[in-house]
């Protein structure tokens, strides 16, 4: 497998998908070699739960930071090199995980002799909206048309997905399979006995990257309307990325930066323990090709609110497992946010779900 993000390196959910399924090739009894970027919690080659994790390093300090295609481009060169520390090891299949490692998936294809299986986790066309605008978009557009190309096989983790790709890359339906993303429920069930929800008042939590398309702003534009009949709310984003500074400006200009908290990365023992005091978890993506946080929240027994986009819908409409919304709309949010919240404190009780 070729992957952009393994653990210990986490920066979305390209990392735990290709974690688990590693692991579960191993225990099927598969051999599985996985190449990624280095960690500095981690070996540059090592064998972890069966798996062969071989990790490049890839500091580029002459390509700008502000152009991630050509970085990414680069990277992959560092990841075919690896190819030189497996010896006589020779694969059956290479999987690549979305465009960031496409042209280290295809040399590696021509290397070895042998087909090519992709996994695309999102689009670029789906982060835009549906619109590709004019430069690096449209370079990477360009890169995952070109990776399904020559992928033998295609896998998606939602029907919504699978129609996504076919029809903004023009494949036949038989080339593209439906696998849906799962967690291990035993990782995030509550201890026992379980912590108090809400002990110190009504706590919110939401977390993933914090990308724009993630409608991180529609929780933070619902908490500045609830903060006044709930002084004592608290909201916790968790997790990184190139929206969080315009994001903390946005909830200082709501005049919430007393309920809002932006920790920054946490490690999953940490976002459990959160999940596990929370009063309810929010997911208010705008495009979700998935949404494995929602499996996470449900495993984890917290009161779920999650907006009606792409794979959560899937996942989560008709099941009563979550109160749902419209995307991008923080008054629905709100409404939701505050049933949920009322009824929790109130009736002490999670029938309304």
């Amino acid at each position: 497998m070729v992957t952009w993000e393994y653990p210990p390196r986490i920066v979305g959910g390209i990392s735990p998908h290709v974690g688990g399924l590693s692991k579960a090739l191993v225990r099927a009894g598969h051999e599985v070699v996985v190449l990624t970027l280095a960690h500095p919690d981690s070996a540059d080659d090592e064998v972890v739960d069966g798996v062969r994790v071989v990790r490049c390093h890839t500091e580029l300090p002459w390509l700008p930071e502000d152009n991630f295609l050509a970085r990414m481009a680069s990277v992959n060169h560092h990841l075919v090199q690896l190819r030189a520390r497996l010896g006589p090891w020779w694969p059956d299949v290479v999987h690549a995980h979305d465009w960031l490692v496409a042209w280290a998936g295809d040399t590696l294809r021509e290397l070895w002799s042998v087909p090519l299986v992709s996994t695309i986790h999102a689009t670029e066309r789906g982060r835009q909206g549906g619109h590709i605008p004019a430069g690096q978009p449209s370079g990477i557009n360009a890169t995952e048309w070109w990776l399904t190309y020559q992928s033998r096989q295609v896998i998606c983790c939602s029907a919504f997905m699978v129609d996504e790709v076919v029809h903004a890359f023009q494949l036949p339906h038989d080339k593209v399979h439906l696998v849906p993303n799962g967690v291990d429920a035993d990782d995030w069930a509550p201890p026992v006995p379980a912590p108090r929800r809400g002990e110190e008042g009504p706590l919110v939590v939401s977390w993933g990257r914090v990308q724009y398309e993630k409608g991180f702003q529609t929780l933070v534009e619902a908490t500045a309307r609830l903060r006044h009949d709930m002084p004592r709310l608290r909201v916790v984003v968790a997790g990184r990325g190139s929206y969080l500074d315009e994001l903390r400006h946005l909830t200082h200009a709501r005049g919430a930066t007393d309920h809002i908290q932006f920790p920054g990365f946490v490690s999953d023992p940490e976002l459990r323990a959160l999940l596990h005091r929370a009063s309810a978890a929010v997911i208010p993506s705008l495009y979700e090709p998935f949404g494995i946080v929602a499996l996470e929240a449900l495993a984890s027994g917290v009161p779920l609110v999650a907006a009606t986009s792409g794979g959560l819908v899937e996942v989560l409409d008709g099941t009563g497992a979550a109160l749902m919304y419209q995307p991008g709309d923080a008054d629905g949010l709100e409404h939701r946010l505050d049933k949920n919240l009322v009824t929790f404190f109130v009736c002490k009780t999670y029938d309304f779900i």
